[in-house]
């Protein structure tokens, strides 16, 4: 395990800066700062649990950013982590980042301030400094449903792979071969995922491979809108969409209604990664696969609980069921 002399040699400074910076004193240089951070996230050191736990008295507290409140996907996760953490004796704070990375950041000064045990996150992108910093402090950690190249911590989320799967699966048997898929941020984990799975995949299930069928949205409604807006101006036919969460759907719905008419856009299949309310009363309805969002939320918690008493915990993903509405519309 690194020490913080491993972090001072690696960063180039001198072990006083180094203690300085991790823990949190302003009283060094912008560059000393940025380059033992970096050297904290590289060497993925955990600063001394005992030295530090007679500063931070245990508070039954632990945090949890969301990517944003507005996605069921994400308020059912937070309302079955808050159930879960009351269950263990846990008070549990709520930030919504609402998909940006200056806000995440920012709430993570936030709670690295507060006197909190543990933090869940769903993160935007990469390792920010903030994040980097948070991790060097050893404050127990884990993440939900999104990875964060070179953080070492446990993840919780959805099996991507699986998911998708099911939904090519869906797509061949439907006989659908020129799909039009509106997918996320490829910054985002879950967004990569997804669009590797969907290409890998595709041409086996006959599929047609090209380009112009493809868009990345936000992973907000707005965003998919315009990015289904965006495929439609091409003029290139298809006759399925495929989104790449529950309101990347209702975004490419919107979109193909507002351009096409209820009547045209009707013609055209709709299929999605998560499952919102509302598709089963959708005409004709939405298949999904469906997120296990509260099991996600559950999990992380008994995880990061798990690393807060100082026991190990492994990354777990979860399975996505897939639910075929085809046979309501017949």
């Amino acid at each position: 395990m690194a020490t913080i002399k491993d972090v001072a040699a690696r960063a180039g400074v001198a072990l006083g800066t180094a203690s300085r910076v991790l823990s949190g004193s302003s009283q060094t240089s912008p560059d000393s700062r940025s380059r033992v951070l970096a050297a904290a996230a590289e060497l993925n050191y955990i600063a001394n649990g005992p030295a530090r736990s007679l500063r931070r008295a245990k508070t039954d507290v632990l945090g949890l950013v969301v990517s944003d409140i507005r996605n069921p996907f994400f308020s059912e996760l937070a309302h079955a982590a808050e159930q879960e953490a009351g269950r263990l004796g846990y008070t549990l704070l709520l930030a919504n980042a609402n998909e940006d990375q200056a806000i995440v950041d920012d709430y993570l000064r936030t709670f690295a301030s507060q006197r909190i045990d543990g933090l869940l996150l769903s993160p935007q992108g990469g390792l920010s400094p903030q994040l980097a910093e948070l991790r060097a402090s050893g404050l127990p950690l884990v993440l939900l449903n999104r990875l964060v190249d070179g953080l070492d911590v446990p993840m919780f989320g959805s099996d991507n792979a699986a998911g998708v799967a099911a939904v090519l699966d869906w797509l061949r048997d439907r006989g659908h071969t020129d799909v039009a898929y509106i997918g996320g941020p490829p910054s985002i984990s879950t967004g990569a995922e997804r669009l590797a799975a969907y290409t890998a995949g595709r041409e086996a299930h006959g599929i047609n491979p090209s380009e112009a069928l493809m868009e990345a949205g936000d992973f907000q409604a707005e965003g998919a809108s315009a990015a289904m807006h965006r495929l439609l101006d091409r003029e290139v036919p298809f006759t399925a969409v495929f989104g790449a969460n529950g309101p990347t759907t209702l975004g490419a719905v919107r979109a193909l209604r507002a351009r096409l008419g209820s009547e045209a856009a009707s013609r055209i299949e709709v299929v999605s990664f998560d499952d919102l309310d509302w598709f089963e009363f959708a005409s004709p309805p939405i298949s999904a696969a469906r997120n296990d969002a509260a099991m996600i939320g559950r999990l992380g918690v008994l995880g990061l609980v798990d690393l807060i008493e100082g026991r190990e915990t492994a990354s777990q993903r979860v399975p996505a069921d897939f639910i075929d509405r085809t046979g309501a519309s017949s």
